[in-house]
Parts: C-alpha cells; structure tokens; sequence
C-alpha cells in the first residue's frame, strides 16, 4: 500500500475536522525547503539559481521544526535543493516525527549511502527518492550519467534496512507513455513502496524552457500511460485517485496553493512552492494576507499551464473527503482514458507574467554581506 492505513486516517481526520470547522483554507503538506544548494543541477529546475550567498544559507533545525509547529500540516515533504546537504538533517527528522508527522524526505539519492546511519526506520518516515524515468531519461533529465544506477541502489539499501521508499516522478514533454509504463513496472519490481508522479513546472528561471508540458498534451499523456489497462493498477501511486484522474483530464479543478505551502530560508513563500513572488514573514501572514484569487490556472499566466501536485493534489483529498464514493470509484474501476475530457479553464481574464524573481534575493544578498562586513569589523577590533 503506498499510503499506510493509519496515514490516511489521521489526514482524513484532520481534512474532516477543518471541514467541520468550517475552515475555508487549510494547509495539508508543509514544503519545507531548509536549503536550496544541491549536488546536482537539473534542468528543468528552477530551484538552485541563486547566489553562491543565499546557497551557503540553511535553516537552522529551531526553525524547522517552529514552522511545522507554526503550519501544523499533518505532512512535511523536506525538499532542497538537497536536503542531506544540510549537516543537521538527521535532527530535523526527529524532531519532526516526535511530533507524529509524516515525513517525507526528497533526495536524490547521491548521499544516501554515506547518511542513512543517520535514519531509523519509523511508520512516520519516507524515503522519497527523485527518478525521473528509466536510465537514459533520469540521467539526461539530472543532466548527470550515472546518477540512475545509484538512486537504484540506495532504493535496495533503504528497503534492505527497512525504510519504506518512494520514488518521485516530473515528466515532461516528448515523454513515452510505453517507456514509462514499463518503468512503472520496474520501479514496482524493485520494492518501491509508492510512487509520486507529476508534470513539470515552467519554473521561470529553470535552464530549459522548452520541454515543459502543457495542461492538453499532460492529460494526453497520462491518459496513454494510464491506458495500458491492468498494468496500471498493478502500481502503487502515494496520491490520490483523484489526482489521478485529473492528470488524464476527468476533474475540473482549480489549485488551492495554501495546501502546500512552503518555508525556505527568505521565509514562507507566496504563492505557493512553484511561484515565488514575495515572501510573508509568518505563517498567518501568509494564510490572511496573501491575494489566493490573483494565482491559479485562469488567473495568472504563470500558473496557465500548471498541473503540479503540489498545487492540485491537496483539491483532490478535500473532494475525496467530501465525494468519498466518487473517490471510491475511480481507485476502484482505475483512471478513465477514453471519451470526453472534463471542460479546461478559460485564460480569458489571467493576468499577465510579473517577473519578480530578483527583488527579494537582492535584497537577502545585500544585507548577507552587510552581515559579513560587520562581522569582519568585530573582528578587526577584538
């Protein structure tokens, strides 16, 4: 099972009580970036083009573990950058499942040999290692050869130490449905305990811009990958049925960016952890303050072709929550792949592209080096 029994119940229990509540938002994953430097430098990421500055920054574990206070998400996905960069990970870790979270640590895998002493097993931890596809298109896809043979090893090395491990997925354009299918199965044959799957994001800054999919060609493509019938459900996906189907075009829905919302080191990044436009200094400041309306596909040209987990994923469990039965029937009966596709949302009325990128990193450069500059003083003076 890729999601445990008691996992699922305790994040239905607490999408029911927001419900009740009568919460209108409501985060489900926390994001937690407590670095951005990484050992590898991907393509299609937007996520490692900073200053050699900012990239020598890390969240302390205090603030970590404050923002998964501060959330209270029942989920932390530990992304980067990459996170076992960070020497005090392993205290994150703890520190997080003391508090009965669900932890699911992002890697690539690289360091994982050298670290997993650090780790226990614990129904509350994942190892969520990046697989972008067989050999050639992970290994083309990190821009690394190599790279593929060791995330398949450290995968054999964390079940053989009894870690529950998923893998996690971004397709883009030119992607082969049958390719991935039989990778599907591969990935299933090794042990892998779920897997996270996702279309690429358009990250403004990423390297290459031009292999990212749109919402028609996404749904195109998922519906040819789900289509291989039985084979499918054979795979063990860590997202819901829903999710699911709305990658092959059979949801109508519209993304709910407060779901995932994301802490890095400039501090809780608005909107969401793909768009980064300005960053709120709490959690609360984040939830009340920022304009939900002006972001999303339809809204904001960014977000025009976005069909990301992390912006969708939290829309699909609060409707699996409210639909159970529809939720039932699609993990039953599997994902549609044939007939029409649920109506897309008009770009009639999006606003246009801000590009924002610079301001916020200028500003933390500035006042680095001013940190820097007065520390020299200091010791100048002593």
């Amino acid at each position: 099972m890729a999601v445990p029994l008691h996992q699922k119940m305790r994040v239905g229990a607490y999408v029911t009580k927001q419900h009740l509540m009568g919460v209108k938002r409501y985060p489900l994953v926390l994001m937690l970036e407590p670095l951005f430097r990484c050992n590898l430098a991907c393509a299609g990421c937007g996520k490692i083009d900073y200053p050699a500055e900012i990239l020598n920054q890390r969240l302390s574990v205090a603030e970590c573990l404050e923002a998964v206070d501060e959330c209270g998400a029942p989920v932390v996905s530990i992304a980067g950058g990459e996170p076992l960069l960070h020497r005090e990970i392993d205290k994150v870790v703890e520190g997080i499942i003391a508090r009965k979270k669900f932890v699911y640590l992002c890697t690539n895998a690289l360091l994982m040999e050298k670290k997993i002493d650090l780790f226990k097993p614990n129904p509350y931890f994942v190892w969520s290692i990046h697989l972008d596809g067989d050999k050639e298109d992970h290994d083309k896809s990190v821009c690394q050869d190599g790279t593929y043979d060791r995330a398949v090893a450290a995968i054999k090395l964390g079940k053989e130490r009894g870690f529950r491990v998923n893998i996690n997925c971004t397709l883009f354009s030119g992607a082969d449905p049958v390719r991935y299918a039989a990778f599907f199965d591969e990935v299933m044959a090794m042990g892998v305990d779920g897997i996270t799957v996702s279309p690429g994001y358009a990250y403004e800054r990423a390297p290459d811009q031009a292999h990212f999919l749109s919402r028609l060609k996404t749904k195109e493509l998922f519906r040819d990958i789900f289509r291989l019938g039985d084979r499918a459900k054979k795979w063990s996906f860590s997202q819901s049925s829903l999710f699911l189907d709305f990658l092959a075009g059979n949801q109508e829905y519209h993304c709910t960016p407060w779901g995932n919302p994301t802490r890095t080191y400039f501090g809780w990044q608005r909107p969401c952890y793909l768009v980064g436009e300005g960053y709120a200094k709490t959690f609360k400041e984040l939830m009340e303050e920022t304009d939900w309306d002006a972001y999303g596909t339809g809204n904001y040209e960014k977000c025009a072709d976005c069909m990301v987990h992390s912006g969708y994923e939290a829309t699909a469990v609060m409707d699996a929550v409210t639909n159970p039965l529809k939720a039932l029937k699609v993990a039953i009966a599997g994902v549609t792949t044939e007939g029409d596709m649920a109506p897309e949302i008009s770009l009639e009325n999006q606003r246009p592209a801000e590009f924002v990128f610079s301001r916020h990193v200028e500003t933390a450069v500035a006042a680095i080096r001013e940190q820097n500059k007065g520390r020299k003083r200091v010791a100048a003076a002593e």
